[in-house]
């Protein structure tokens, strides 16, 4: 292309290197729009599986929220489904993301248990709750519901074996991170469960109370 345009080249040359120039500029300011409009629908999906509003969580009803047409909707995400896992995906950066800095980050294994506990003692929003809550109906009854929303835990749940690995590590083994990290997944868990029903629990305590007593097990493994 850069050739045909430095020799002269025949005028359809010259034309169809201006064309491929022009194409090759114009690509990110449409992508961009479109990637604004994706973000629309999901910010849109997002608040109907939420319960914000009256209206059923449907494409059409996503469409109509974001502003754009049903047609556009149905041009970024094929079908309901797609519109689900693609959300499922969205909220992996304010649940799961965080976790894996806090264990991932340097540092011994207590340090790294003080921010996991300052993690998990944060209650979710209302409508991060009903989100998950929506979620966990919607992969009862669709099964690439399911599947995504369970390698999202099981991404969920690797955090906590890598946070006793980190405890192996230390002590140079006799530490089983599988058995101790889902542990102390399914306990947190449950406090989350707990906590989305406005109980009024010291999740610092039992967070603690949790991690020391799966500790303790290590340094009495006959208890």
């Amino acid at each position: 292309m850069a050739t045909g345009l430095a020799d002269g080249g025949s005028s359809a040359e010259r034309a169809g290197a201006v064309r491929g120039v022009v194409g090759a500029a114009r690509k990110p300011r449409v992508s961009a729009k479109g990637e604004q409009t994706r973000a629309r629908l999901l910010t849109a999906a997002r608040s109907l599986l939420a319960g914000n509003g009256d209206a059923p969580f449907t494409t059409r009803n996503v469409a109509a929220l974001s502003g754009v047409t049903h047609g556009m909707c149905h041009y970024h995400f094929k079908d309901r489904t797609d519109l689900i896992v693609a959300v499922i995906e969205d909220i992996r950066p304010e649940w799961i993301t965080p976790l894996e800095a806090a264990v991932r980050e340097p540092g011994s294994f207590a340090e790294r248990v003080e921010r996991v506990v300052a993690l998990l003692t944060q209650p979710e929003t209302s409508d991060m709750s009903r989100l998950h809550s929506t979620l966990h109906w919607f992969s009862v009854n669709d099964e690439r519901v399911r599947s995504a929303l369970a390698a999202e835990y099981a991404r969920w749940r690797v955090c906590f074996v890598e946070l006793f690995q980190v405890l192996a590590d230390e002590r140079g083994g006799g530490v089983d991170a599988v058995a101790l990290g889902e542990a102390l997944a399914a306990g947190a868990d449950g406090l989350a469960a707990i906590q989305s029903l406005g109980s009024d629990v010291d999740a610092v305590a039992v967070v603690r109370a949790l991690v020391h007593g799966l500790t303790a097990r290590v340094d009495r493994p006959g208890a």
